[in-house]
């Protein structure tokens, strides 16, 4: 593959792929995507169809600076000279370089992926980004209408619910008279990943704006894309859960374990053993995997009347209504206490302590295993009338969503349980 690098300071490393086209691609890379070596954002699809591309890569979080835009500008000048079309593509950091450098760059058409107006705290309320602008850097970098090109083609893609790029977009909307708007609901500032198709990115280069065309094809990337389910869940659960069960039912759906973070597999978990009964393929489509445990045996009852179990989906001590233990007692197991001691449950026979560390991360670990340095076990503690149970000096409550959270260093009222 033909590539040099042909040009670069501290900010940016533009990497020229060579083709077989007459449009060249210029391909801005974004937070996720700086430059490491030679790569350039969208590669593999903009190879596909031998496209000429200049990949433009951010070396740092700044955002593109104009002073090294500008210093690019004139190196590349004879390059795009070549050229009958020139095409600007990017995400985030990426889609406001599109559009800010369009004008500058001769660019025919701009498509550009949920981009910032500015990250110049002054002139924004999002602070997502704040923290990376620096006025030495930075002066003057928000989007202007001079920066414009009135005979060129604006397409912006983003998330009309998704507040913070909707502030981008508000400001930006009203410096293009011209500008093609496509709308991608509930998927946060997620639109790149979940729109990673070749055909659509070649779609977007080539084809005529066609808001019906371009609907139908973005449509057809989201049904087979797990980023956008990701992102439909993450927006949607506590007000619409339903929509997380028609999901699991309807769709072939494969998540690898990391793809929800912790908080949001506890709270899709949560719903699930609320809501319905949970069965192990709804768990594997959510990349979830599972310890069968035990029998039920006795239990405790926090300040709530719920029952205090260990849930083997999320590794967490919850706390649950009887009649959800009921239906999924295989997944959430009530603690078994008699007196004083070790905090443990058993599994298929074998007993494990519950153990802890300062990051909170709970763990079983088998009773004849070796702790790690940092790992401490919960400790029960018989009280007169109750049992408690703590990590270090830090005594544990659940609230009344069923979470348990250790931070008091007495034992009150909610972090009293009883034993039924």
């Amino acid at each position: 593959m033909d590539k040099q690098i042909v040009f670069e300071d501290e900010h940016i490393r533009a990497i020229y792929l060579k083709g077989t086209t007459e449009t060249l691609v210029l391909s801005f890379g974004d937070l996720i995507s700086r430059a490491k070596g030679n790569a350039i954002n969208a590669e593999k699809s903009l190879a596909k169809y031998d496209y000429n591309v200049i990949g433009i890569m951010p070396k740092q979080k700044s955002w593109f600076p104009s002073q090294s835009m500008h210093a690019l500008i004139e190196q590349i000048s004879p390059l795009l000279n070549q050229f009958q079309r020139v095409v600007a593509y990017g995400g985030s950091m990426g889609g406001y370089a599109a559009i800010k450098y369009s004008k500058r760059l001769g660019a025919a058409r701009v498509v550009s992926m949920v981009p910032q107006y500015s990250i110049n705290p002054a002139e924004i309320e999002d602070r997502r980004y704040t923290d990376f602008y620096d006025p030495n850097v930075n002066a003057d970098m928000q989007i202007d209408v001079t920066d414009i090109a009135s005979d060129a083609e604006y397409i912006v893609v983003y998330d009309p619910y998704f507040d913070l790029d909707r502030e981008h977009y508000e400001k930006i909307k009203p410096l293009i008279p011209q500008l093609n708007t496509l709308h991608l609901p509930y998927t946060g500032h997620d639109a790149v990943a979940v729109l990673a198709n070749s055909a659509l990115l070649h779609d977007f280069i080539e084809h005529e704006f066609d808001a019906t065309y371009f609907y139908r094809q973005i449509r057809a990337v989201k049904k087979n894309s797990k980023f956008y389910y990701r992102s439909v869940i993450a927006h949607l659960l506590g007000t619409h859960n339903e929509a997380l069960g028609n999901i699991l039912k309807t769709i072939d759906l494969q998540l690898d374990s990391s793809f929800f973070d912790a908080s949001l597999k506890q709270t899709i978990t949560r719903i699930l053993l609320t809501n319905k009964r949970v069965d192990e393929q709804d768990l594997q489509k959510l990349g979830i995997s599972i310890h069968l445990p035990f029998e039920n045996k006795t239990q405790l009852h926090d300040s709530f009347g719920k029952v205090l179990v260990f849930n083997v989906i999320t590794q967490k001590l919850e706390s649950y209504e009887q009649h959800v233990i009921d239906i999924n007692g295989k997944y959430i197991i009530p603690l078994h206490v008699e007196s004083t001691g070790l905090a443990q449950i058993e599994i298929k026979k074998q007993h494990y302590l519950i153990c802890m560390n300062d990051r909170r991360v709970t763990k079983l670990i088998k009773m004849d295993d070796a702790l790690s340095a940092d790992m401490s076990p919960l400790i029960v503690k018989k009280g007169e009338g109750f049992f408690s149970i703590s990590y270090k000096h830090l005594y544990m409550h659940c609230d009344e969503l069923g979470n348990c959270i250790f931070e008091s260093d007495t034992v009150g009222e909610a972090e009293k349980f009883s034993v039924e």
